[in-house]
């Protein structure tokens, strides 16, 4: 994946989104930052960059992804292939539905995906050194370049959602002490049920990522 470093930027998710509108990009293509200074996470949050930590956005174009993927639970396969490599490499990191990534309890990144025209972009912060008060960073060390190398690996693969899912919902468990959001509504993860297609049901309601 031909990847673009930048030193500092606002978000690379805007930087990106601005290169697909005013250039012509051959994709895949990443953006990758030494320090994030307007980080955008979930439900239009900010996402605190420290340096040395990885802001990583990328786009795909959509005809290139698996053809049995829900597009409203691209950041769980996305999340996962990432969660992959690192549980490989022999982090205790997990995934919480549907797009964070931590570790025991505590949050040390998470991911959220856009369609941009016919591309998806996917915006990933893990605190791979560095955290805020309140968060933790990755239990392994790893240089980023590597890191990198290993996760567009995995997404050059191609795995289908079956496969993913097959290995995510084996985890799901994990979630039953935590909570997530919809419409700004925060709803307990304890009892839903996760659907194959990756959306949860709640109460009766069908729920996705949408992130």
């Amino acid at each position: 994946m031909q990847t673009l470093y930048l030193d500092s930027v606002g978000s690379t998710q805007t930087h990106l989104k601005n290169l697909l509108k005013n250039t012509k990009l051959k994709l895949p293509f990443a953006v990758v930052a030494n320090t994030q200074t307007d980080g955008v996470g979930s439900r239009d949050n900010s996402w605190t960059g420290m340096e040395g930590n990885l802001f990583l956005s990328f786009a795909v174009s959509l005809d290139e992804l698996p053809k049995d993927l829900k597009l409203e639970s691209a950041s769980i396969y996305f999340s996962w292939l990432l969660k992959d490599v690192l549980t490989n490499l022999n982090s205790s990191l997990w995934l919480k539905w549907p797009n964070d990534f931590y570790l025991e309890g505590a949050k040390i990144g998470g991911m959220i995906t856009n369609i941009v025209g016919d591309s998806m972009i996917c915006g990933v912060g893990l605190n791979l050194i560095n955290s805020p008060e309140g968060f933790k960073n990755l239990d392994i060390v790893i240089n980023r370049e590597k890191l990198l190398e290993l996760y567009y690996k995995n997404i050059e693969n191609k795995l289908s959602w079956k496969q993913v899912f097959s290995k995510y919902k084996l985890e799901f468990h994990r979630n039953q002490n935590f909570s997530t959001h919809s419409d700004n509504v925060k709803i307990s993860l304890k009892n839903v049920e996760l659907q194959n297609d990756g959306s949860i049901i709640s109460n009766g309601e069908r729920i996705y990522s949408l992130r």
